[in-house]
């Protein structure tokens, strides 16, 4: 697929700062883009090399709602950007968009490990990478980087809202019954309601979303055979 959209990653911080608050202003909430009946969704996460300032990247495409296998991209590549909380973007940005422009076919959805809105500046991996890709984005991650949240109920399915600033930015969602719940947020392109809907859609009997899932086993795969002292 093509990228067009992008910019450079190897900034100094105010303007990587700056460039977030300039990106958030066209980040679209709705679903007026996001297709009808997705027949295509993509999971993608990254995974560090140890000792090494290495990043490697996978894209896993699968069928929905079916939730099949049909192509899978990776890339490896360096980043000179340091660990800053909150621009975390820029460091895995560059690996996760060369793996997006290995693929053949366009996801009509993606969702990242990682936050969409839920973030201090309201613009996280999946906010910033499916604003460049132009796709329907969702961030699903495993923790809370910012907000506040009632109980959630023990069954899957139940959700409370994640609160910030007075703003909803997401949704705290239980998957299993009695499992850890997964912090969900809109990225780009789609409501809170539609994103929350598609990640338990996707979660096939685990915590994790299926793109998700997968794509966690893969970058793993693909870092241990390209870093085989790697555990």
């Amino acid at each position: 697929m093509k990228i067009h959209d992008s910019h450079g990653f190897d900034v100094p911080y105010r303007e990587a700062v700056r460039l977030q608050e300039s990106l958030r202003k066209r980040l679209i909430l709705h679903d007026r883009y996001l297709p009808r009946r997705p027949a295509i969704i993509a999971g993608a996460d990254i995974s560090y090399g140890r000792g090494q300032n290495l990043f490697f990247a996978a894209v896993v495409l699968l069928t929905y709602p079916e939730l099949t296998v049909v192509e899978e991209a990776y890339a490896s590549l360096p980043s000179t950007f340091p660990y800053i909380p909150g621009l975390l973007s820029f460091r895995e940005g560059p690996a996760l968009l060369e793996a997006f422009a290995r693929l053949r076919r366009t996801p009509d959805v993606i969702i990242f490990d990682g936050q969409g809105i839920a973030h201090p500046r309201g613009i996280g991996l999946a906010s910033h990478m499916g604003l460049i890709l132009g796709i329907p984005s969702i961030g699903c991650a495993k923790s809370r980087l910012v907000g506040t949240h009632d109980l959630v109920g023990s069954r899957a399915g139940s959700h409370v809202d994640l609160v910030y600033d007075e703003k909803v930015v997401g949704a705290v969602l239980r998957t299993k019954d009695g499992i850890k719940p997964v912090f969900v947020s809109p990225g780009h392109k789609i409501s809170l309601k539609s994103a929350t809907e598609m990640v338990l859609t996707c979660c096939a009997g685990y915590r994790l979303p299926e793109p998700v899932r997968k794509a966690h086993g893969a970058v793993n795969r693909f870092r241990r055979e390209q870093e085989p002292t790697a555990g």
